[in-house]
């Protein structure tokens, strides 16, 4: 029985484990960020050149996940936050998955290099070859797996900048650096809270290795700190006006306060309020950057 001769209902539920398998919701901040590099660089937005961007791009990132998730299945299993994914879980064979990701990937490539522009389609091939390759398997080396895994988190605005203009200014790199810096106290955060499901997968974490968090929540403050001054750049640069410096000093105060806190009280509630904060610092700073430029 093929999928399509499958009940609606059984169809719906095979589509939601591909969705899984792609990580649907990271993806979704994927495009955002490469929309968001493409509304800061583009003199005019063309609704349908951004489009094609997305489309790509969406199956690029699509690929990478799930080629991760392929490789690491069998780590998966060992962790409670992962074990039910499709394919510990057994919902998608690993076959099925490998065809699915390479398909999507390299169809996304070559979508973007012939509908949008190679330095795009090149960006997104970076994207995928050092998240697997460099990335996935250094997660079971070294610590430093989590600013090596930084850069490829980094590129999609880098993308969306290439495909507005065919070219990487300062303005590209500086968004590539927010965001850079912002994953490091994020996935500080939340590598504390499942810091015993990574050991048991044997992924060699700084949090997994910290047992009082001293060093985690010690690298959250830093890499926080270091963020803010990032965002502060644009202004000095001329790039933006004094109300978005206001901004991002404002959320960047509230990001720190809440790394601080973290390294104070080192607990599950804390991480979880940084991870949280994170995410609502992002899409705050990167709406200022965009309007702000804009403007």
């Amino acid at each position: 029985m093929t999928e399509l001769s499958l009940p609606i209902a059984e169809r719906r539920s095979v589509i939601a484990d591909y969705l899984e398998l792609s990580k649907a919701r990271i993806v979704l901040l994927v495009l955002i960020t490469t929309a968001a590099g493409y509304l800061m660089a583009a003199p005019h937005i063309n609704a349908l050149a951004l489009l094609n961007l997305l489309v790509g791009t969406m199956m690029v990132a699509a690929g990478t996940n799930a080629l991760n998730q392929y490789i690491e299945r069998e780590h998966d299993a060992k962790m409670r936050r992962t074990r039910l994914r499709p394919l510990p879980d057994g919902r998608i064979t690993p076959r099925a998955a490998l065809i699915f990701s390479a398909v999507i990937a390299v169809i996304g490539t070559l979508y973007l290099g012939f509908i949008v522009n190679w330095l795009t389609a090149a960006l997104g091939a970076l994207t995928l070859t050092s998240y697997i390759f460099v990335y996935t398997p250094l997660k079971r080396i070294s610590t430093i797996c989590t600013i090596i895994g930084a850069v490829p988190g980094a590129i999609p605005p880098l993308m969306g900048w290439a495909a507005a203009t065919g070219t990487l200014s300062i303005g590209a790199w500086i968004a590539f650096s927010v965001l850079f810096f912002w994953q490091l106290p994020h996935f500080m955060a939340i590598s504390w809270i499942y810091r015993e499901d990574y050991g048991r997968a044997g992924f060699v974490m700084t949090s997994v290795r910290d047992e009082d968090g001293a060093d985690t929540s010690r690298q959250a403050v830093f890499f926080t700190l270091a963020l803010v001054a990032v965002t502060i750049l644009p202004t000095i640069l001329g790039i933006t006006g004094g109300v978005y410096l206001i901004g991002a000093i404002a959320f960047g105060a509230l990001f720190i306060a809440t790394a601080i806190r973290f390294f104070q009280d080192r607990s599950n509630r804390t991480a979880m309020r940084l991870f949280m904060t994170s995410n609502l610092y992002l899409i705050a700073v990167m709406s200022l950057l965009v309007v702000s430029i804009r403007a």
